[in-house]
């Protein structure tokens, strides 16, 4: 054999450090995730979260969008024009929108703090009923035990 290397010669790489490829691999395992409906039901009561600087510029940019092309259907090119005209304002041109996030998000928050002061409410008469009726559930027991004549302290010293 001219030139050419023998097996003893040739070294297979170690099998741990090796990577297999080709057909035989095992595809990786999918994280479990919890199923859609397992998710905790949201409360269609929640305030919703209020829009950034950018959505509040997007709702007066859809306006002037449809009144430029009034055939223009497509909801992408809508918002990749607004995208780029958002990146072409000055900061004193975005100011105005800034300024009217701001204002809904402190409407919101205290919107927010109004809804979590009457869960708290909801959720504290709801704990003090179940704290009522432990309390008559007891007390009717120690009423039937009363009634019956029953007494374990008295019968335990005789």
């Amino acid at each position: 054999m001219k030139g050419g290397k023998s097996k003893a010669e040739t070294k297979k790489p170690d099998s741990r450090l090796a990577v297999k490829k080709g057909k035989g691999t095992e595809k990786a395992k999918p994280i479990a995730r919890p199923k859609k409906g397992a998710a905790a039901a949201k409360d269609p009561n929640k305030p919703k979260r209020p829009p950034s600087a950018f959505f509040v510029f997007m709702e007066d940019f859809r306006k002037s969008y449809k009144e430029k092309h009034p055939n223009n259907k497509s909801v992408a090119a809508v918002g990749k024009a607004a995208g780029d005209k958002w990146k072409s304002l000055t900061d004193a041109e975005k100011a105005p929108y800034i300024s009217k996030a701001e204002k809904r998000k402190t409407d919101y928050n205290k919107t927010m703090d109004a809804y979590n002061k009457k869960l708290a409410g909801d959720t504290a008469s709801a704990a003090a009923d179940e704290d009522e009726s432990e309390k008559s559930k007891s007390e009717v027991e120690d009423d039937e035990d009363d009634q019956t004549g029953e007494d374990d302290d008295d019968s335990e010293d005789d």
